[in-house]
């Protein structure tokens, strides 16, 4: 179904036949359960309606999962391309299911005595009234009954709906919705009782009725406890996500603790009598399994009443003190040091306790706090310490942790720096460094901090992080923090910083940068983190403003003259390296009268002076695709894009195809036939294509199916090996890095494996864990460094990176420099190998996958590799390692085979390719208006 618009016209009728086959077979309720668009395409498929099927393919491919909805009294789908009224009820008909709110709370905020929720909800595929007369309703429904409470419900301007939605404008979805909690009484009385919050949205056919679903951090992401009246508190919190406001009439609550030598002494109050039977008796602890930290919700689970759980109970009998004047009485219990569990307690797992009140009639309740209980934290031996503080919804959790670094200040200076401070009695706090994780990307930064008589002090300039030489943005996402020793470079041993409980009032922490804004919040209720928001702004972001400015914006774009501009684009922006970055070089050495401009990524690339960024995907971005006179890549512009007349398009590409790639991989699983069946009408868009030799330039003619000219003028970017100034380059980037005078540099740069987490053990392991860096640095670490340089597409940390023999440059601004200063390239069948060979000096294989990679992920389109290759193909790490330190008997071995290499795959080789390709687009572009 998938490549149906690439199937031969022959091959059709079968796949018609199949389908119908299915379709008859199948279980009509099965069928029914699948997706609008779904049902569409098996019925044209199963029907012979071939060409609806293409032009419905066609856009699903450029719009998933978006369709209109038309209809007065049954809603049903109307898809582009496909006669709707042929096709049968069950299929166009969409169900209430089809047709679901979707919402999120973006902030939960008491004002004036009342609870306002805050968010967006709308309905997929439907878009929203364009305006405030958005019609909806919301309202409370008591659960268990069919008791409701509508609510007062306010339409306001929220684009985040539109960014998240992707298929349609949802700009007026955004609500305020807010509660008066005297409202939750019951014949003017306090009465237990959880309320549901739900949100209905008119359409056509009737109304699509939902929850209000939490958010995933801050105030949106976590409960609430609000005191009502005395003994009465109301828990906004969540029932699967969805917003559940509770009354809880309290029976008995924990109003204090305090910490000594030996143990834990805390008071409970109570309006419970001997006669009603809830009178406390006793507090009993459940002890859990251990479970990452943060743990803040117990592992016990929420439940405010019942026992809910099972482990080893300790009951610890409470002592009467006495009537109040306040009417509660109290009691005291002790809660010894000693019988805590304390195994399993590591670095980022934490053993929780559930805490229940048991009461004379034999009940038990979730044992809950007073709202404002200050947390507790006490050390223990072993470098452990207990920590007790009520969570988001006012459930009393004890929790056995490693002593932790907690949060306990937090400010913004008016330059923009940061700080965040707080407690870290943790023996040998000093020795420890403060690591900033990327949640998505497993990237790790580490930030300057001090430690003294436990406590820390952490300064970050977001908008000016320290790189090699300059300073970048930190990259858009979300990043926690952690303490990890100095001598360690996973994660296994990193203590996760948190924020005290209490002292969340202060967050969402938020800062305006230079082109984006930075948020500390916290999630999982006191997991701190610092947010680094998107560059793109709300007009530009989602699935349905990028449709507007490619279709809208960029036609207006194209109607307007072109410009004497140069844009390049170095893998989509990710960089400003390769030949793009050469051809630049030699159009600025000659001074050519145009303006620089260089597509850019999350400001992620540092450019050179007299050049000019422009956001990807920005508004900026289409219009300089449009206006260009020339443009310079190395990558895929997209199949949307369309040379204009005038326009000099040249295509420098990223690499020599060792591994088969685009059409070589047809009657192989890997062949993506949509992207190759596209492959000839991109080519069109280029005025021409450069190769770097003549045994690549037959197998890129056929594998990308060129039919536009092709220059063979060798890769610009290997012209560093023969630039004037390549010694006095390589001496700076030595210094860049920091590598100390004298020690031989090894480069490790291997490429991507699209396959790897497959069935095949070999090819589960990422390539930076298959170098032994202990054993590494043991044989090699007094006269070697080993640089590492992960493809981009690649996650986490490298094994080593910061012991002083393992480097991670992953990030340097271009890899040509890091060939200057390599003395030894260790590789794989990544392209590195075809540029490193202009420097004549070593190369080594670390190939333990090359089976797989031969065999099931397409093969190689040069023989040489298994035949000939230019350095040994090595399987461990072992063989690594003894190949470096016997690098001169290994270079002889391989001499031969290295020299014919560079004879076939290294010419022309002269240093001038990007003269070649600067002459050619410049003679294109003469007298061209």
């Amino acid at each position: 179904m998938r490549f149906f618009p690439e199937t031969p016209a022959e091959e059709r009728p079968a796949f018609h036949a199949a389908a119908k086959d299915f379709l008859e077979r199948a279980d009509p309720k099965l069928v029914r359960r699948f997706s609008p668009l779904a049902r569409a395409k098996w019925h044209l498929a199963a029907t012979g309606r071939g060409d609806e099927l293409v032009e419905l393919l066609r856009h699903e491919r450029a719009n998933p999962g978006v369709f209109a909805v038309r209809g007065l009294r049954r809603p049903r789908t109307q898809l582009p391309g496909v006669d709707g009224s042929s096709l049968p009820p069950a299929v166009r008909h969409l169900t209430r299911g089809e047709l679901p709110v979707r919402s999120r709370l973006t902030e939960l905020a008491w004002e004036n005595g009342r609870l306002t929720a805050r968010g967006y909800a709308y309905i997929p595929n439907v878009p929203s009234a364009t305006g405030r007369r958005s019609l909806r309703i919301a309202a409370l429904r008591r659960r268990g009954t069919k008791s409701t409470i509508p609510l007062r419900l306010r339409t306001v301007l929220e684009p985040r709906a539109t960014a998240e939605a992707d298929e349609h404008r949802y700009d007026w979805s955004g609500f305020e919705i807010s509660v008066d909690p005297a409202r939750l009484r019951s014949r003017g009385r306090w009465q237990p009782g959880e309320w549901l919050m739900g949100i209905g949205i008119p359409r056509r056919g009737g109304m699509s009725v939902g929850g209000v679903m939490k958010g995933d951090a801050g105030s949106a992401g976590h409960g609430q406890v609000r005191t009502l009246a005395d003994g009465v508190r109301l828990v906004v919190g969540h029932d699967r996500g969805r917003l559940l406001l509770r009354v809880d009439v309290v029976p008995a609550e924990i109003e204090s603790q305090e910490a000594d030598g030996d143990g834990l002494t805390v008071t409970l109050r109570s309006r419970g009598t001997a006669d009603d039977g809830r009178t406390p008796t006793a507090l009993r602890l459940v002890h859990g399994a251990t479970g990452r930290e943060p743990a803040g919700r117990g592992a016990t689970g929420r439940e405010p009443n019942g026992r809910g759980t099972t482990g080893r109970e300790t009951d610890h009998p409470l002592e009467k003190r006495g009537v109040g004047g306040d009417g509660w009485v109290r009691y005291t219990v002790r809660l010894p040091f000693a019988g805590l569990p304390v195994d399993g307690v590591a670095a980022g797992r934490a053993r929780t306790l559930g805490a229940f009140i048991v009461f004379a009639d034999g009940t038990t309740r979730r044992a809950t706090a007073v709202e404002g209980l200050r947390p507790l934290v006490h050390p223990l031996p072993g470098g452990q310490e207990l920590a007790v503080a009520a969570d988001d919804e006012g459930t009393y959790v004890p929790r056995v942790r490693v002593v932790s670094p907690v949060v306990d200040r937090v400010e913004w200076a008016e330059d923009g720096e940061l700080l965040l401070a707080g407690t870290y009695p943790a023996p040998g706090g000093g020795s420890m460094k403060l690591i900033l994780r990327h949640e998505r990307r497993g990237e790790d930064l580490t930030v300057p901090v001090e430690c003294v008589d436990g406590r820390f002090t952490a300064r970050l300039r977001p908008d000016a992080v320290p790189g090699y030489g300059g300073t970048l943005p930190l990259r858009e996402g979300r990043w926690l923090p952690y303490f990890r020793p100095r001598d360690t470079w996973d994660h296994t041993r990193d203590v996760p910083m948190t924020v005290r409980p209490d002292l969340t009032g202060p967050l969402p922490a938020v800062r305006r940068g230079d082109h984006r804004t930075y948020t500390v919040e916290r999630t999982d209720h006191d997991r701190i983190f610092i947010e680094s928001g998107p560059v793109l702004g709300a007009d530009a972001r989602g699935g349905y403003r990028q449709r507007r400015l490619r279709e809208t914006h960029t036609r207006t774009q194209r109607m307007l003259p072109l410009r004497d501009t140069v844009l390049y684009d170095s893998f989509g922006g990710r960089q400003f390296s390769d030949s793009p970055r050469a051809v630049h070089r030699e159009l600025a050495r000659r001074r050519v009268d145009v303006e620089h401009l260089v597509v850019v990524r999350d400001q992620q690339v540092e450019l050179p002076p007299g050049v000019r960024g422009v956001e990807w995907a920005s508004e900026e971005w289409y219009e300089a695709l449009a206006r260009s006179r020339y443009i310079v890549t190395n990558d895929d512009l997209g199949e949307r894009f369309v040379r204009r007349e005038g326009q000099i398009v040249v295509q420098t590409w990223h690499g020599a195809p060792l591994t088969r790639v685009g059409a070589d991989l047809l009657g192989t699983e890997r062949a993506d036939l949509a992207h190759i069946a596209t492959l000839e009408e991109r080519s069109r868009q280029y005025s021409f294509f450069v190769t770097p030799n003549a045994l690549s330039t037959p197998v890129m003619k056929r594998a990308l199916r060129l039919e536009c000219e092709i220059l063979e003028a060798g890769y610009p970017r290997n012209d560093v090996f023969h630039a004037h100034d390549r010694v006095r380059t390589a001496s700076a980037v030595r210094e860049r890095l920091g590598i100390p005078e004298g020690r031989k540099v090894v480069l490790y740069a291997p490429t991507w494996r699209p396959g790897r987490g497959s069935a095949d053990p070999e090819n589960r392991t990422a390539p930076a864990e298959r170098i032994d860096a202990v054993a590494a640095r043991g044989a090699l670490g007094d006269d070697h460094v080993l640089l590492h340089r992960r493809h981009h597409k690649e996650v986490g940390g490298v094994p080593g990176a910061g012991d002083g023999f393992v480097w991670d440059v992953t990030y340097y601004p271009d890899i040509a420099d890091l060939y200057l200063i390599t003395d030894v390239l260790v590789t794989d069948y990544s392209s590195a190998l075809f540029d490193f060979a202009h420097s004549g000096r070593p190369m080594l294989f670390l190939t333990y996958d090359l089976e797989h990679h031969r065999d099931s992920l397409g093969g190689f389109s040069y023989d040489f590799f298994t035949a000939r290759p230019p350095g040994p193909l090595l399987r461990t790490s072992g063989e690594l390692v003894r190949a470096i330190r016997g690098i001169d008997a290994v270079t002889a071995e391989h001499r031969e085979n290295y020299a014919q290499f560079r004879v076939d795959f290294c010419e022309p080789s002269d240093g001038f390719a990007s003269a070649r390709v600067a002459d050619r687009m410049l003679d294109l572009g003469k007298g061209l208006d």
